[in-house]
């Protein structure tokens, strides 16, 4: 599918028109860029431009400052955009019928903003659309904002976008940081996400999982002694009922 489509007049928009699809190509991919010199195949019907330009996601109506006067091939007394089989004419037609995104691109300082009474009635309303202006002397600044402003507009061509910074996500969600504790003293808790932990200089048993933790020798059951160390003062147990010693309280 080609998601741009370049609307432009054979006499004075064939260079910018090469232009805009080289630069976009690069960006969002050739198969992206509609160029009626180089997209349609050999043999194909001339209806495929209407097809397409209703398919596209926006087409880009280059205007340069003979666009609005060209005269009609068959009849030079009258302008082509007055001819309702204008293939520029039809193809805007085209693109504002199907709901597609129609954006008028003026070509110089020397184009003034359209005026809808100038137009035919079945495309008056593009006067009234936010354009875009590129210059020949800045044409790759330019086309490459104009990129930028298509690439933020249309998902599909963000999506395709040659530009985009590496590792970025449509999700917009922040990655999980990993964390490293060098020389941590202390707990650590509650630590959540993407984490790689690093514990260094420990001292004692560590234990860093679920459950309890037993540090040395653990015994079960009844009656069990365990004496570690050096023992000075001595080992009493007893058993049962106790006889107070003189002293003692009872």
């Amino acid at each position: 599918m080609h998601e741009i489509f370049l609307n432009y007049r054979t006499k004075g928009g064939r260079e910018v028109a090469h232009l805009c699809a080289q630069a976009l190509s690069a960006r969002f991919g050739t198969d992206s860029v509609f160029l009626a010199g180089r997209s349609i195949d050999l043999g194909e019907k001339m209806d495929v431009l209407l097809r397409t330009a209703r398919r596209s996601e926006v087409l880009l109506a280059l205007i340069d400052e003979g666009w609005l006067t060209v005269p009609d091939r068959k009849r030079p007394a009258r302008r082509a955009l007055d001819n309702p089989d204008d293939w520029v004419r039809r193809e805007i037609e085209a693109a504002l019928d199907a709901g597609t995104l129609v954006v008028p691109v003026f070509v110089g300082r020397g184009v003034e903003q359209l005026d809808p009474r100038r137009l035919p009635g079945s495309i008056a309303e593009i006067a009234e659309y936010q354009y875009a202006r590129v210059h020949m002397s800045s044409i790759d600044t330019d086309l490459a904002r104009l990129g930028d402003r298509l690439a933020r507009q249309l998902p599909a061509l963000a999506a395709l976008d040659g530009n985009r910074s590496p590792g970025a996500s449509g999700s917009g969600a922040p990655e999980a940081a990993a964390v490293r504790t060098d020389r941590q003293s202390g707990g650590i808790g509650n630590v959540a996400g993407s984490v790689e932990t690093y514990i260094n200089d420990t001292h004692a048993p560590l234990h860093a999982g679920r459950g309890d933790q037993h540090n040395g020798p653990r015994f079960d059951g009844d009656g069990t002694n365990y004496v570690a160390g050096d023992n000075h003062g001595g080992i009493r147990q007893g058993f049962g009922t106790r006889t107070p010693r003189g002293g003692e309280r009872k």
